[in-house]
């Protein structure tokens, strides 16, 4: 007691107020004990595949569940294991899921290279980083690019499906993107026209632009963060009540050097914007940029919390108040390449904690979650043998 007298008066004859206590470390979200790895290890177990047999090369899954069923979107091949925007023969598939006994119901071919359609035929080329929203009731709106580098500007279209009757329309759509110069085929060279406009040095390509982190609603609007992977350019996105337009809100392209790609965003409890992006240079460990409004960014950085990432898709969601954190690990067991994934978990963005660690030789990469009824689920990059583990589509409850 005569120490605290005595420091309390030491403080007052300083001019100064009661010496602050530090403040107290948020609580855990996660029970005393928690083994992340254990908990990812659990999940692995129940993982099902959702790609057909015929498939060898399978990557970049994304999925919308309605009622009782999800709906996956892959690029997917018969050839051979991997994937590559120069591969023609890599398409685009639907698949069809039952959650209540979860198991793989049917896959049908979204679109391939020169597949003729009722009002447009598809021109050479791989049908690349599909996607997929409910836009209405009975309705699935799918996207994907159609791409070949090097001979052509890629085109980034849409195709949708009927719930009633479980079928694709027979006609395609061109998706638009609208920047300050005006409204575009969703193309690259207009999405670097309207970034060079703000200083973005990097030259020019053809292909590479996808719709990346995906459909995130606040105030009553939906967000897309776009990406030219090829040409290390990125932008926050709303898309328009008829979702055949992405408006460009915002660049975040990096200071020039380090080359970002493959975004994830999400907004703060304050308001901000916070994006995770994968980085191509140097030791891959993931940069992140910041913004007040969604306009103007920062041009980015490394975070305490993300340390030893390795080149690869990070995730970045909110299920049920809480944000989830996706990242890969440069770590590889067995001299894997992704053999290593963390999901983190925060209330706050700032204070994170591990809650799976996906370690496997069969790889874990480019995962998409999706919460439904209080369930979250996910859809992962897999494979057994080929160096790229890229071979199938694993499914399954995250918790």
């Amino acid at each position: 007691m005569k120490t605290r007298l005595l420091l309390c008066l030491a403080a007052l004859l300083a001019g100064c107020s009661t010496p602050k206590e530090e403040p107290k470390p948020s609580a855990s979200l996660l029970p005393a004990g928690w083994d992340a790895k254990a908990a990812g290890d659990k999940v692995m177990a129940s993982l099902f595949k959702a790609t057909g047999p015929e498939v060898k090369g399978a990557h970049d899954a994304h999925f919308t569940i309605v009622g009782d069923r999800a709906y996956v979107v892959a690029e997917v091949n018969d050839r051979q294991a991997g994937e590559a925007a120069q591969w023609p023969f890599v398409y685009a598939t639907l698949s069809i899921v039952d959650l209540r006994n979860e198991r793989l119901l049917d896959v049908m071919t979204l679109a391939r290279s020169e597949q003729a359609f009722a009002n447009e035929t598809l021109p050479v080329g791989a049908c690349f980083v599909p996607r997929i929203k409910q836009i209405a009731p009975k309705t699935l709106r799918c996207w994907f690019a159609s791409e070949q580098p090097g001979k052509r500007q890629s085109q980034t279209y849409y195709r949708d499906f009927d719930l009633g009757t479980l079928t694709f329309e027979r006609e395609i759509h061109r998706m638009k993107l609208r920047t300050s110069e005006g409204v575009f085929d969703l193309q690259p060279r207009y999405l670097h026209a309207a970034a060079a406009k703000q200083g973005f040095k990097r030259k020019p390509v053809d292909a590479g632009l996808y719709l990346f982190d995906n459909f995130k609603e606040f105030d009553g609007r939906t967000y897309v963060a776009i990406n030219n992977y090829l040409g290390a350019q990125q932008a926050l996105c709303t898309l328009n009540a008829a979702a055949d337009t992405l408006e460009v809100v915002g660049h975040f392209n990096g200071p020039g050097g380090p080359a970002l790609t493959e975004p994830a965003v999400n907004r703060l409890p304050d308001g901000t914007w916070l994006a995770i992006c994968r980085q191509e240079n140097g030791d891959h460990n993931y940069w992140f940029c910041e913004s007040q409004d969604g306009r103007t960014w920062t041009a980015g950085g490394e975070k305490a919390f993300v340390k030893q990432g390795a080149g690869s898709k990070p995730t970045f969601d909110k299920f049920n108040g809480t944000y989830y954190l996706g990242w890969q690990e440069r770590t590889r067991i067995d001299g894997v390449n992704r053999s290593v994934f963390n999901v983190d978990v925060s209330k706050d963005g700032l204070n994170w904690e591990r809650k799976y660690r996906f370690e496997t030789v069969k790889s874990f990469q480019y995962p998409s979650f999706v919460e439904s009824k209080g369930s979250v689920w996910l859809a992962v990059t897999q494979g057994d043998s080929d160096p790229s583990r890229k071979e199938r589509i694993m499914f399954g409850r995250l918790e």
